[in-house]
């Protein structure tokens, strides 16, 4: 099981509010915004929920090449809901709301591009 997972993105406060917007349909929200200072580097900000960070973005090298990440969503509408909200964050379509059967017959996902150009999903795997 993963604990957490971060990555480098070119513009710290732009990633930020992207994130604030997207993710929050599915109620993950920033819970921790740690200084240069602080961190004796770069800032980090934690998004999660349920008072724990799970999902971090920070200054520093970007990484080359992209990045997948799925959250997961309670239901469809709430995928629909990620995908709008993504959307209107700057994000950009990598896949509307919908089945994708070659996963499983359940598997009902949207997927936009981050402002890095990172694909980043919200997936429901219940049936409706």
């Amino acid at each position: 099981m993963i604990d957490h997972l971060g990555f480098a993105v070119r513009d710290v406060e732009k990633a930020k509010a992207f994130y604030l917007k997207a993710l929050a349909p599915l109620g993950i929200g920033m819970l921790i915004e740690v200084t240069p200072e602080q961190s004796g580097g770069e800032a980090h900000i934690g998004f999660g929920a349920n008072q724990k960070p799970f999902f971090w973005i920070g200054g520093g090298k970007p990484v080359e090449g992209p990045v997948h990440i799925a959250f997961d969503a309670p239901n469809r509408a709430t995928v629909d809901a990620f995908h709008k909200a993504a959307l209107a964050a700057g994000g950009r379509d990598n896949g509307a709301p919908g089945i994708r059967a070659h996963y499983h017959p359940n598997y009902y996902g949207a997927f936009v591009f981050d402002l890095d150009g990172h694909n980043i999903e919200a997936v429901c795997h219940l049936p409706e």
